[in-house]
């Protein structure tokens, strides 16, 4: 038996929404990850349950190969490719499902589209301090991820009926990859009442794992190995590992969307490393991960010296120096910020 968290309003309002509409987009945030995938192709599926015909999902940018197994996957609309097509749908959708992000900026070049869209939204997250304007917004920072509230959302409008074997795959991998794997943010006893659930419906939650964790290239093993002995800072004074990667150590090792997936988490396996840095260049700025252990918060670490956010273990942000300059200031603030 699942608490009645989302409050009662919210349920209706969100299945009003959904009735009323014809014309649907779904959005989660730029470099989506397992949560951000599984909860977009949950709702397609669901909402395709529900008879509703002309429902897209539409992500700002490229997302990790190693989820491109997921049911419905190939059907996703990249914006960056794709964005003639994406503007036309965002331009004519009556509702715009906005899920696993709290900010239009998370959409990057997509969301001036979704700015300028007359659309009714409906937000559905799990960060903390939502500013999206939304006609319905379910947000609830203290679940372990988007995926969970989908989950709780069905059921609570008494759709459980309509759930199938995609739906569950696709929440499924939400919850274990937002936990890492049920590693972190999965304390909660109904978090696997969900679980036990989900596997009502067929689902290989060991072919999944295999499908997101053991699906990598040779070169994005190389890189791991390169970050760990070339380029991890070792810092045990401040129990903090830095890794620093510029364009051309990426270019080496042959980088592809999702290849940094999880390398941030690496360090936090030292016994006494509690705070972890990733840092990458990217096209026009430099990307950020922020992951911790225990009572230490990184969100607002990334909100204060990276214009980002995020969890309390687990935040990204982003800085528009040089990685040089990036680094330094990250490691000025050290002894002020660091695990005590």
């Amino acid at each position: 038996m699942l608490s009645k968290i989302i409050d009662e309003h919210l349920v209706h309002e969100a299945a009003r929404l959904i009735d009323r509409s014809s014309h649907i987009v779904i959005t989660c945030h730029m470099g989506p990850d397992g949560d951000a995938i599984g909860s977009s192709l949950a709702m397609l599926h669901f909402l395709q349950s529900l008879e509703k015909d002309d429902v897209h999902v539409i992500v700002p940018n490229t997302y990790p190969d190693f989820l491109a197994w997921m049911p419905q996957a190939g059907q996703i609309i990249n914006y960056e490719s794709q964005t003639e097509q994406a503007d036309q749908l965002i331009s004519r959708a009556d509702l715009i499902v906005c899920l696993d992000f709290n900010t239009l900026k998370r959409l990057g070049k997509m969301s001036e589209a979704v700015s300028r869209s007359t659309a009714c939204r409906m937000l559905i997250d799990h960060h903390i301090d939502p500013q999206i304007q939304a006609e319905v917004a379910i947000s609830y920072p203290l679940l372990a991820a988007t995926c969970e509230l989908v989950f709780r959302l069905i059921c609570r409008m008494g759709c459980f009926e309509q759930m199938n074997k995609s739906i569950a795959e696709c929440i499924y991998t939400g919850l274990m990859t937002d936990t890492g794997n049920f590693s972190y943010n999965s304390s909660n006893p109904e978090l696997y009442t969900i679980v036990a659930e989900l596997l009502t419906f067929g689902i290989d939650k060991d072919q999944i794992y295999q499908h997101v964790f053991h699906t990598y290239s040779a070169d994005r093993m190389r890189l791991m190995g390169y970050c760990m002995y070339s380029k991890m800072k070792y810092l045990p004074r401040y129990h903090t590992a830095v890794i620093a990667l510029n364009a051309t150590e990426l270019r080496r090792f042959h980088f592809q969307s999702g290849d940094a997936e999880g390398i941030v988490n690496l360090p936090l396996q030292i016994r006494d490393v509690t705070f972890s840095i990733l840092m990458r260049e990217d096209k026009e700025k430099i990307k950020i991960s922020l992951r911790s252990q225990g009572d230490f918060a990184v969100n607002d670490i990334a909100a204060r010296l990276f214009s980002g956010g995020g969890h309390k273990n687990a935040a990204g942000g982003e800085s528009y120096d040089s990685l040089e300059a990036t680094v330094k200031r990250l490691m000025d603030a050290l002894p002020e910020i660091c695990p005590k």
